[in-house]
């Protein structure tokens, strides 16, 4: 398997901490490549384990046993702090979004930029064009807590994206969103493969299924995550 460059899981298992050692782990051996320049999607049944993977790639889980590679290296190895200074690279998308509520949409956009020492014309900058993108920029003085939920995805999108991170790792991107919105998502997040990031998207969405700029499927089931050109396996 090809580890010099993009996300690699080998024999990657993973099981909660303090749970019955009979029952299956979440995740069982599993052996993946995510490429770079490509959009891969996993699906899965509810429970199955999606978000437990994109936690297990972004270093934010540990595995029981196997690993996690990014680019030929085993970051899944890694001691916190050299782990915490990887995932400057990282861009996450978490299924409940995880917005600061009490600050406004700027400031949620603003947050990861700050530990990179960008001058601050730069940042407003950056924070300009990725609330744009997300169709925002009116609101970026709005409180997260005033948005609606498909803003507030959309938020967390354009924070995940402002560093324009080597690794995308987006769970349910498109939950909230109408069929102009998703177009838009996954064309950014093309756009961003296409400029050499990896992204990695877990969702039950039908459109993501059905695109055309998915590059890769794998289904998640009972631990195991298998290679698949359909969504025919999909609940």
């Amino acid at each position: 398997m090809e580890l010099t460059s993009g996300l690699v899981c080998r024999q990657l298992t993973f099981r909660w901490p303090k749970r019955d050692s009979a029952v299956p782990p979440v995740l069982d051996e599993v052996e993946a490549h995510f490429p770079t320049g490509a959009i891969t999607l996993v699906t899965g049944k509810t429970g199955a384990g999606k978000s437990t993977l994109l936690h297990l790639l972004a270093g934010l889980l540990r595995p029981a046993s196997g690993e996690v590679w990014a680019d030929g290296e085993p970051v899944s190895r890694w001691r916190t702090d050299h782990l915490d200074r990887w995932r400057r690279n990282v861009g996450i998308v978490f299924q409940h979004l995880a917005v600061v509520s009490d600050l406004s949409a700027g400031e949620n956009v603003l947050l990861p930029l700050i530990p990179r020492g960008i001058g601050w014309l730069q940042m407003e900058h950056d924070v300009g064009r990725e609330l744009g993108e997300a169709g925002l920029a009116d609101l970026i003085h709005t409180p997260a807590s005033e948005l609606s939920g498909g803003q507030r995805q959309r938020l967390a999108i354009a924070r995940a994206l402002v560093i324009r991170p080597r690794f995308i790792l987006a769970d349910e991107p498109t939950a909230f969103q109408d069929n102009e919105m998703t177009r838009r998502i996954i064309s950014r997040l093309a756009d961003a493969a296409r400029q050499g990031a990896v992204v990695v998207i877990s969702s039950h969405d039908p459109r993501l299924r059905e695109s055309g700029a998915i590059g890769r499927r794998f289904h998640l089931t009972e631990g195991k995550l298998t290679p698949t050109d359909s969504g025919e396996n999909d609940p």
